[in-house]
């Protein structure tokens, strides 16, 4: 166990709520529920606890967590399911059953290496691609490398002429036929190298060939084979966008400028962006409606002009009216942000085509056309355009793309700790509801003098019977009562 998590569990409530586990890279790789938080989340760390092999890969994998409390069973079920929804984290995947999903794994110390399709995911030096929880996606993917790069099929530790008596992928023209010496070793593992790369995401051009093979089949009426493409692009781009792993979160000045300045050649900006801003928008089925607004400043995140709203114009979940309001209360006339923040070059919209729309009209409404906005789509990370053109997918291996992905998960963590200490709040203030003589008006009144319910704590019981003008009988219970949840 590391000092930071030692630290963090002597933090942990009782409460029932919902906790994320986050890896080294700041990404949740889980999320779960507990009646008791503290206990379930210490469970984790237990030198005497025997746990299933996914949990324990999971819990050597946990760099730092967070969590969140709720007033119930019921209200965490809930929270949990949506959290999961929204950022799908790996372990929740792989422990959702007992099954083992299908991976791709590759040998690339072998002589002339190969796929293949394995459900257990060792550490053996091996590359693995996945696993994933849809089968029919790595067969796919596997097919399309070996028909599109020549890798074998054959399961022959190093082939031979006598393996390719029976061997058909030759005679079908799919195989480079090592064991021929049709290619070079070195030319197979370059064709090897090739198809890894675009496993890894980092060959977006081979979807640009195969949707002009699929139009090309279109325009032809040859529409069982076009649909045969399409779908093999999107199971392609499913693996790809799941393999992906980004770099490390300390990201080098260097390779921040180079990054928004690949950005800015992308977009068809007339110089790189120095000051982007990403808003996300988060709510819990239409609860604790909320954006975060966050800031690169020369590629980097700026935290000093990091900035959480709470959405006031309506109450329910949506986000392109809320997008609207962020924008209005960002730039607009009597902003009080106007003057204490810089103005972006670039505003990102996190989500797609709705909520960039949104943004853009009210940029409209307030005249001002100077501010280039896109949205960020989280399905395929594409970068979402409003003008005509088609949405823009950076390569994978991007200093550009993981500027913006990173401002955008920074977006998702600052949201994520705003409902967490909005939550918070609530079920501390909720407290003095279940007190005999303290009504509406009253807990609001010491709410108002005392601020929160931790400095409710430490006033004397005079200050709170004369503050509500109740007896000190029921002043003591208030003060109990918010003593205690202080401590928790």
């Amino acid at each position: 166990m590391t000092e930071l998590i030692r630290e963090r569990l002597k933090t942990v409530p009782t409460n029932p709520g919902c906790y994320l586990m986050r890896d080294r890279r700041g990404q949740i790789i889980y999320v779960g529920k507990a009646k008791n938080l503290k206990r379930r989340v210490s469970s984790y760390f237990r030198a005497v606890n025997k746990h299933p092999p996914k949990v324990r890969s999971m819990v050597e994998t946990i760099y730092d967590f967070e969590w969140m409390t709720v007033k119930n069973e019921a209200e965490s079920l809930l929270t949990e399911a949506s959290l999961i929804k929204k950022y799908k984290p790996h372990f929740n995947i792989l422990m959702r059953d007992d099954k083992r999903y299908l991976a791709l794994r590759a040998d690339p110390s072998a002589e002339y290496p190969r796929f293949s399709c394995v459900r257990i995911v060792r550490e053996d030096g091996a590359m693995y691609f996945g696993p994933f929880p849809s089968s029919p996606i790595v067969r796919a993917a596997k097919d399309f490398v070996e028909k599109r790069f020549g890798i074998r099929e054959c399961d022959a530790i190093c082939p031979s002429k006598e393996d390719h008596k029976h061997c058909l992928a030759d005679v079908i023209r799919t195989c480079s036929a090592p064991c021929l010496k049709k290619v070079t070793k070195e030319e197979y593992r370059e064709r090897f190298n090739e198809a890894a790369a675009f496993l890894r995401g980092e060959r977006p051009a081979i979807f640009e060939e195969l949707k002009g093979k699929m139009r090309e089949a279109a325009e032809k009426s040859d529409f069982e084979r076009a649909a045969e493409y399409r779908d093999t692009i999107a199971a392609l781009k499913e693996m790809t966008k799941a393999h992906f792993v980004r770099k490390s979160p300390h990201m080098k000045e260097e390779e921040a400028l180079l990054g928004i300045k690949e950005l800015a050649e992308a977009i068809g900006l007339k110089k790189p962006p120095r000051i982007i801003e990403c808003v996300d928008i988060s709510n819990l089925f239409g609860t604790y409606n909320v954006a975060s607004l966050v800031v690169a400043r020369d590629g980097l995140p700026d935290g000093r002009f990091y900035r959480h709203f709470k959405i006031k114009s309506f109450e329910g979940a949506d986000d392109p009216r809320a997008m609207a309001e962020v924008v209005r209360r960002r730039y607009g006339s009597e902003s009080t942000l106007l003057s204490s923040s810089p103005r972006a070059d670039l505003y990102i919209c996190d989500g797609g085509i709705t909520q960039l729309r949104a943004a853009r009209a009210v940029f409209a409404e307030l005249g001002i056309n100077d501010i280039p906005t896109v949205g960020l789509a989280k399905r395929q990370e594409e970068i979402v355009l409003d003008d005509g053109r088609e949405s823009i997918l950076l390569p994978r291996d991007s200093q550009g793309l993981f500027v913006i992905t990173r401002l955008r998960d920074e977006a998702h963590r600052f949201a994520i700790t705003y409902h967490r200490s909005l939550r918070e709040k609530t079920i501390k203030e909720s407290v003095l509801d279940e007190i005999p003589g303290i009504g509406e008006a009253k807990k609001l009144k010491l709410l108002k003098t005392f601020k929160s319910i931790r400095y409710l704590a430490k006033a004397s019981v005079e200050e709170i019977a004369s503050v509500a003008g109740v007896s000190e009988l029921i002043a003591r219970e208030v003060l109990r009562a918010a003593s205690t949840m202080t401590m928790k």
